[in-house]
């Protein structure tokens, strides 16, 4: 089973995957983890589009079975092929604007694990999630349109539940 999860920060991607992951005994991957260098002694550093693919590739190649998520479309393509399902998860913005303070009052707190942000990156957060609900949104539409058969549009949390509960 190989199964590619994408929507915007705060919408239950990591969520879905490691549930998913747990379930079906596959390993799961972040794309934000080959988006980012986070060995990189300042926050937000990105990798080189070159460096990115090339540890895609890695996964895909050295996985049977995979579970990857993540909000990121354009270097992904062969990702999506490659996926027996795609879920997109499109949640309503009080949604995931509350999960992304949330998260990260708790990161604050050093209640969960997870990248060291500042107020003015989860502001900046949540100005760009108008921007990926507006924009990026419908550019991923268009991407996958032509995966039509494998695509799984989730737009309410009992939507979730449901690909989590099924056998």
């Amino acid at each position: 089973m190989k199964i590619h999860i994408i929507g915007c920060s705060g919408s239950g991607k990591t969520y879905l995957a490691n549930k998913l992951s747990k379930k079906y005994n596959i390993s799961h991957f972040d794309l934000d983890d080959i988006q980012w260098d986070n060995n990189a002694k300042e926050y937000g550093k990105k990798r080189t589009l070159d460096e990115r693919k090339a540890l895609l590739q890695e996964i895909l190649y050295n996985n049977n079975e995979w579970i990857i998520e993540g909000v990121y479309y354009s270097w992904v393509q062969q990702s999506f092929d490659e996926a027996d399902k795609i879920y997109v998860l499109d949640m309503p913005g009080y949604l995931y604007k509350s999960r992304i303070i949330m998260r990260s009052i708790k990161r604050k707190l050093g209640i969960q694990k997870g990248k060291r942000e500042t107020l003015k990156s989860v502001y900046n957060l949540l100005k760009w999630t108008e921007t990926f609900q507006n924009k990026n949104l419908k550019e991923i539409r268009s991407i996958i349109d032509r995966y039509d058969d494998k695509v799984i549009w989730l737009s309410r949390k009992k939507d979730v539940d449901k690909i989590i509960k099924a056998v």
